[in-house]
Protein backbone atom coordinates (compact mmCIF):
# COMPACT_ATOMS: atom_id res chain seq x y z
CA UNK A 1 0.00 0.00 0.00
CA UNK A 2 0.92 3.38 -0.22
CA UNK A 3 -0.90 4.85 2.23
CA UNK A 4 1.30 7.92 3.91
CA UNK A 5 1.08 11.25 6.17
CA UNK A 6 3.34 14.51 5.40
CA UNK A 7 3.54 17.82 7.18
CA UNK A 8 3.20 20.34 3.99
CA UNK A 9 2.79 24.34 3.53
CA UNK A 10 0.24 25.38 1.25
CA UNK A 11 1.63 27.32 -2.06
CA UNK A 12 -1.25 28.40 -3.89
CA UNK A 13 -5.12 29.13 -3.16
CA UNK A 14 -7.20 25.95 -3.02
CA UNK A 15 -9.43 25.48 -6.29
CA UNK A 16 -12.80 23.36 -5.97
CA UNK A 17 -14.05 21.92 -9.24
CA UNK A 18 -16.99 19.38 -9.65
CA UNK A 19 -17.03 16.26 -11.35
CA UNK A 20 -19.93 13.98 -12.71
CA UNK A 21 -22.30 13.20 -10.41
CA UNK A 22 -21.60 16.46 -8.06
CA UNK A 23 -18.83 15.03 -6.62
CA UNK A 24 -16.58 17.98 -5.52
CA UNK A 25 -12.86 18.46 -5.37
CA UNK A 26 -10.25 20.44 -4.23
CA UNK A 27 -6.61 20.52 -5.66
CA UNK A 28 -3.95 22.84 -4.13
CA UNK A 29 0.07 22.61 -5.06
CA UNK A 30 2.07 22.36 -1.76
CA UNK A 31 5.14 21.72 -0.21
CA UNK A 32 6.96 19.20 1.99
CA UNK A 33 7.76 20.81 5.56
CA UNK A 34 11.10 19.66 6.27
CA UNK A 35 13.29 21.41 8.70
CA UNK A 36 16.59 20.39 7.00
CA UNK A 37 15.67 22.12 3.90
CA UNK A 38 16.69 25.54 3.75
CA UNK A 39 16.72 26.14 0.07
CA UNK A 40 13.47 26.49 -1.71
CA UNK A 41 13.71 23.01 -5.09
CA UNK A 42 10.67 23.25 -7.76
CA UNK A 43 10.88 18.94 -6.75
CA UNK A 44 9.82 19.31 -3.49
CA UNK A 45 6.29 20.74 -5.09
CA UNK A 46 3.47 18.65 -5.63
CA UNK A 47 -0.30 18.52 -5.77
CA UNK A 48 -2.93 17.00 -3.57
CA UNK A 49 -6.43 16.54 -4.09
CA UNK A 50 -9.45 16.57 -1.07
CA UNK A 51 -12.49 15.07 -2.11
CA UNK A 52 -16.10 15.57 -0.92
CA UNK A 53 -16.87 16.88 2.84
CA UNK A 54 -13.13 17.23 3.52
CA UNK A 55 -13.05 19.45 0.29
CA UNK A 56 -15.43 22.22 2.07
CA UNK A 57 -13.49 22.43 5.19
CA UNK A 58 -10.10 22.98 3.12
CA UNK A 59 -11.62 26.20 1.16
CA UNK A 60 -13.70 27.75 4.03
CA UNK A 61 -10.65 27.10 6.71
CA UNK A 62 -7.11 26.96 4.94
CA UNK A 63 -4.96 29.57 2.77
CA UNK A 64 -1.60 29.87 1.28
CA UNK A 65 1.27 29.77 3.89
CA UNK A 66 -0.47 27.78 6.17
CA UNK A 67 0.99 24.54 7.53
CA UNK A 68 -1.48 21.35 7.75
CA UNK A 69 -1.01 17.51 8.17
CA UNK A 70 -2.07 15.24 5.30
CA UNK A 71 -3.01 11.41 4.99
CA UNK A 72 -3.87 9.95 1.88
CA UNK A 73 -2.58 7.84 -0.99
CA UNK A 74 0.48 8.55 -3.58
CA UNK A 75 0.34 8.35 -7.54
CA UNK A 76 2.32 9.69 -9.83
CA UNK A 77 0.99 11.93 -12.72
CA UNK A 78 1.80 13.54 -15.65
CA UNK A 79 3.82 17.07 -14.74
CA UNK A 80 1.53 19.95 -15.40
CA UNK A 81 2.96 22.08 -12.29
CA UNK A 82 2.13 25.74 -12.71
CA UNK A 83 5.13 26.43 -10.38
CA UNK A 84 7.20 24.04 -12.68
CA UNK A 85 7.12 25.55 -16.60
CA UNK A 86 10.82 24.92 -17.72
CA UNK A 87 11.38 21.73 -15.77
CA UNK A 88 11.74 18.43 -17.77
CA UNK A 89 10.37 16.28 -15.13
CA UNK A 90 7.54 14.26 -16.75
CA UNK A 91 5.97 13.05 -13.54
CA UNK A 92 4.53 14.32 -10.58
CA UNK A 93 3.45 13.52 -6.94
CA UNK A 94 0.01 13.87 -6.21
CA UNK A 95 -1.53 13.03 -2.93
CA UNK A 96 -5.28 12.16 -2.64
CA UNK A 97 -5.72 13.24 0.79
CA UNK A 98 -8.49 11.37 3.50
CA UNK A 99 -7.58 13.71 6.42
CA UNK A 100 -5.98 16.79 7.09
CA UNK A 101 -5.59 18.23 10.51
CA UNK A 102 -4.31 22.00 11.03
CA UNK A 103 -0.67 22.45 11.77
CA UNK A 104 0.56 25.09 14.32
CA UNK A 105 4.54 26.02 14.16
CA UNK A 106 5.28 27.26 17.96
Amino acid sequence: MNYTSFIIKILKEPEQTFLQNNIIVTKMFVKFLSPRMKTFNIKDTFQISIWENSSYETIKYYQPNDYIVIEGYISLRPNFSPLNKTSKIDKQVEVSVFKHYPFLLI
